[in-house]
């Protein structure tokens, strides 16, 4: 829920439509859906824009909840699904995700599908039994993984001052590409996998050396625009 104006969105535009950024790196945005459309008027078309959620559902008795298809009818191209904080505050099942990412790439949204361990997974030794079975329901909807960007957000390194190491983050993303080349998905479609435990504009570089991990899920950093940049151009030489 954040940022909680327009005029937060005015100034956020104008600093990050103005810097320099690396041209190799694919921006997506996403803000609360309330501004999207505002947001999207108001920034260069370099940047793509994605809702945080939506339901598996085009219409309906659905009190507060958005479709795939109004996303996609705003010109709006990502959904977010599966993110710790659906999983967990708002009890979201991994059938019920999957189900809304199988409903959105049918509708014509990419995806960025989020797995990941809470902390009491990681001390018992569960994290990629927890993965693995988080990603074995999306993988039941035989998805294009072309238009599938997996997310890997240890909860227990999200706002809580624990910090995954990039060791660790590349642990989880090498054993997560090596679960899915077993599964068989296509090579081709190579999966991008993004790593979101607190990535700032300090540890950015470090972990974005790491030959598994491909990109970021940002959270608050993404706020600040310096900080913003500095992760972006991370992979800049």
């Amino acid at each position: 829920m954040n940022p909680t104006s327009r005029g937060f969105i005015d100034d956020y535009a104008e600093k990050i439509n103005t810097a320099t950024l690396n041209d190799d790196v694919e921006v997506v945005i996403a803000p609360p859906a309330i501004y999207v459309d505002y947001t999207r008027v108001h920034l260069k078309p370099r940047f793509q824009l994605s809702i945080q959620n939506c339901h598996d559902v085009e219409k309906g008795a659905f009190t507060g909840e958005i479709s795939a298809e109004m996303a996609n009818e705003m010109q709006i191209g990502w959904t977010i699904l599966g993110h710790s904080e659906r999983r967990h505050i708002f009890k979201e099942s991994d059938e019920y995700i999957a189900k809304k990412m199988d409903h959105a790439l049918k509708v014509g949204l990419k995806v960025i599908f989020c797995v990941g361990e809470t902390l009491e997974e990681r001390e018992a030794g569960k994290t990629e039994e927890v993965v693995f079975r988080q990603m074995e329901a999306a993988l039941a909807k035989n998805p294009d993984w072309t238009k599938v960007v997996i997310a890997y957000e240890p909860v227990w390194a999200i706002g809580t001052g624990k910090n995954a190491t990039p060791e660790q983050a590349e642990e989880v993303h090498a054993s997560l590409r090596e679960w899915l080349k077993k599964k068989g998905v296509d090579a081709e479609a190579n999966p991008r996998i993004l790593y979101g435990g607190s990535v700032t504009a300090a540890n950015a570089k470090e972990l974005a050396a790491k030959p598994n991990i491909d990109g970021f899920l940002v959270g608050g950093a993404s706020l600040k625009v310096p900080d913003f940049v500095t992760i972006i151009n991370s992979r800049s030489k």
